[in-house]
């Protein structure tokens, strides 16, 4: 028998590409923009604190860097269980403009003691949107073009990291009014992220999680407001469109073998995908590269990641999840050996544009694979929590891949990066199929 939840999902599902579905993904990837320029500003402070004047400890530094994670393995888990309990579109509002204020914070910080500080409380927020705001996509866009429109989220995501470091870099020898460079970029970032936290106020919340709570009303008020926008791209049905079976819920959640599976996976990932291009800064600085030059290639390796991402949304759902990552990790492992071997600022270029933009395809198509997998009810927290083992890795690897770098150089540093590709490798030959084209519950 057909229910008002199934109902509510299968219009969802039927729905084209509408103009309100566009001002989701327009503002869910500006604050996604704004929360990877917030993280890219690691790079940054990397660089800054690895030279004189500002040069610290490798023990210091080391915290400086991981303090991210460290707030990032306790705000996604607590905040995938808000979102889950008290709605997406609230949740992300409030982790944005929680992240605006501990960024301007940050920016009149004194000591990297609190500055160290700030940055855990600003990586709560950061570790929570990610998961969240993916979670709320994969519950409002078409199956048919789910994946096309999160990675373009996730590209327009990409131009975060060369804002924030370019204009560092263009700041560095100006400092206006008298404040460093690095201190404006958590300026601009402090007070664009509000901004857009404000403006959230204009999307609409899930109807597939106001239905969850029983609030019927609001949820079918939400999706004739859907129905009503002006229609953008049309969307061919998906498999699985529709009513459910009774059976489809056992089908869509995976064992728990499978999840344990997948947390491996979320675990070993930062080691590439965060660890590496934030130490890169460092690495360049122990190749004898001058700050400004160490800036200039962090910036513009992050131009390949959002051209390359925009290019794969259109062909991402004809590719198998886990055949997209283990393209992937392959890729990481051999650009970022380049890196590490390789000298001459545009050789070194080539190669973290090409691993900035494997990475920037593997981290979404692997958030997105773990939304898929769960049903509504559980979404927001289950993705959350792998995150949260996700930042965990963050956190533990620049506190091991660091003093590793300057004790022993940047090949046993990579070597350990590569370790982890290799192991994640194995481990997405034991996880389940994904979802891709398919409805979600």
């Amino acid at each position: 028998m057909k229910t008002a939840r199934d109902d509510i999902g299968g219009r969802l599902d039927r729905l084209p590409v509408t103009a309100l579905h566009l001002l989701a993904v327009v503002l869910c990837a500006t604050g996604f923009a704004f929360d990877t320029f917030e993280l890219a500003l690691g790079g940054v402070l990397a660089a800054v604190f690895s030279v004189p004047p500002h040069a610290v400890a490798a023990s210091e530094l080391s915290l400086l860097l991981a303090s991210v994670y460290i707030g990032a393995t306790i705000g996604a888990p607590a905040f995938g269980w808000v979102a889950d309990r008290y709605g997406r579109r609230h949740t992300l509002m409030g982790l944005l403009i929680g992240l605006g204020l501990s960024s301007l914070a940050g920016a009149a910080c004194q000591s990297p003691a609190m500055l160290t500080l700030l940055r855990g409380v600003g990586g709560i927020a950061m570790g929570a949107y990610p998961p969240i705001v993916i979670a709320y996509l994969t519950d409002l866009m078409p199956p048919a073009r789910r994946g096309m429109l999160i990675f373009s989220t996730a590209a327009f995501s990409a131009l975060g990291p060369p804002a924030g470091i370019f204009l560092v870099r263009y700041l560095t020898p100006l400092q206006p009014l008298g404040l460093e460079a690095w201190r404006w970029g958590f300026i601009v970032g402090g007070v664009g992220v509000l901004l857009v936290g404000l403006l959230f106020r204009l999307l609409p919340e899930s109807p597939r999680w106001l239905q969850l709570r029983g609030r019927t009303q609001q949820a079918q008020a939400v999706l004739a407001a859907f129905e009503r926008s002006t229609v953008v791209l049309d969307a061919p049905a998906a498999k699985g469109a529709g009513a459910r079976s009774p059976t489809d819920a056992v089908v869509r959640t995976p064992r728990r073998g499978h999840q344990f599976v997948v947390a491996l996976i979320f675990l070993l990932s930062p080691w590439a995908t965060v660890a590496f291009p934030i130490l890169s800064g460092a690495v360049m600085a122990q190749k004898g590269y001058r700050l400004s030059d160490a800036l200039l290639v962090l910036g513009l390796s992050w131009f390949g990641p959002m051209v390359g991402t925009l290019l794969a949304s259109t062909s991402i759902d004809k590719l198998e999840r886990r055949q997209a990552l283990g393209l992937c990790a392959c890729a990481m492992g051999l650009a970022g050996g380049c890196f590490v071997l390789g000298d001459g600022a545009a050789w070194l270029a080539t190669a973290s544009i090409a691993f900035a933009l494997f990475s920037a395809l593997y981290v979404p198509t692997l958030t997105m694979y773990g939304a898929e997998l769960f049903p509504t009810e559980a979404r927001a927290r289950s993705v959350a929590a792998a995150w949260a083992l996700n930042r965990v890795g963050a956190a533990v690897a620049p506190l091991l891949l660091l003093p590793l770098l300057r004790s022993s150089g940047a090949s046993a540093m990579f070597g350990a990066v590569a370790l982890t590709l290799l192991a994640s490798l194995l481990l997405l030959g034991l996880a389940p199929r994904g979802r891709q084209r398919q409805a979600v519950g």
